[in-house]
């Protein structure tokens, strides 16, 4: 397993370091069999600190947490917490999709765009009230089931998440709906 211990201007020593890499490994020793990596990254917001991780597992799931303390052993703690529950809490359903899967998961690339104004136009009014995509990134598609798709949307926290149907290769989206509910969009079946 692969760990990437950082700061954001705050100096992180080895004691705190070798803690990290201990705890973080009892935790995912005990709920997941084969973790990829792990990043944890410490910041200051004013008088707290914030400790965020990101725990990539090769069943393609991402687990993510975020804690916060006014010491950085007590963030740390805070965010492990939230990891250890995650995790606990889809233990069940790890296990059984690891069970079925033989190999682990697939990742195709995709990438986004760029589409933004030039620094000479930022004052003036723009021709329409349409937004502007900002960011740009690769990112991998994973292959995986709609069941797993659902599993890493609600452990990442995330929004959406685009993946590779791998009952039939198409692309598909499963999104966290206003109502609470889950929606899923296989255009495939849209026919």
């Amino acid at each position: 397993m692969r760990y990437q211990i950082s700061g954001k201007q705050i100096d992180i020593g080895e004691a705190l370091q070798t803690h990290v890499k201990a705890e973080l490994g009892e935790v995912i020793e005990k709920y997941a069999q084969r973790p990829t990596d792990a990043v944890v990254i410490f910041s200051r917001n004013a008088h707290e600190l914030a400790c965020e991780s990101v725990i990539h597992l090769s069943t393609g799931l991402t687990a993510q947490a975020k804690g916060q303390a006014t010491e950085i052993y007590a963030a740390f703690e805070a965010c492990r917490e939230k990891l250890d529950k995650q995790l606990r809490r889809y233990k069940r359903r790890l296990r059984n999709h690891h069970n079925n899967r033989t190999a682990p998961v697939e990742f195709d690339g995709g990438s986004s765009y760029i589409l933004a104004s030039s620094e000479e136009h930022e004052d003036t009014e723009p021709e329409t009230l349409q937004p502007i995509v900002i960011a740009e990134m690769e990112t991998k598609i994973p292959s995986i089931t709609v069941g797993e798709a659902v599993m890493q949307l609600e452990l990442a926290g995330q929004k959406m998440l685009v993946f590779r149907n791998e009952g039939h290769g198409g692309v598909n989206v499963v999104y966290r709906r206003d109502d609470g509910n889950i929606g899923w969009i296989d255009p495939r079946n849209s026919k």
